[in-house]
C-alpha cells in the first residue's frame, strides 16, 4: 500500500506534464495562449483531483500484486 503522500507526489508530477502538453494542445486549437492555458488549468484540476481518487481506491485492491 502506498501512503498519501506518495500519491500526492505522483499525481502532481504526471499533472505537470499534463499542464503542460494541454497548454500548448489548447494554444493549436485555439491560436490563443490564454484560452489554451485556462483549458490546461481547468483540466489539470479536474484529472489531479481524479487521479488522486482513482490511486487510492487502486491501493486498497490487493488484485494482481505480488507478495514480495
Amino acid at each position: 500500500m502506498e501512503r498519501p503522500k506518495r500519491t500526492v507526489v505522483k499525481a502532481v508530477i504526471w499533472n505537470i506534464n499534463g499542464l503542460l502538453v494541454m497548454s500548448l494542445v489548447g494554444y493549436v486549437m485555439t491560436g490563443s495562449a490564454g484560452v489554451g492555458g485556462l483549458m490546461a488549468v481547468v483540466n489539470t484540476a479536474i484529472g489531479l483531483s481524479l487521479y488522486f481518487l482513482y490511486e487510492r481506491i487502486w491501493s486498497r485492491i490487493s488484485w494482481g500484486r505480488l507478495n514480495a
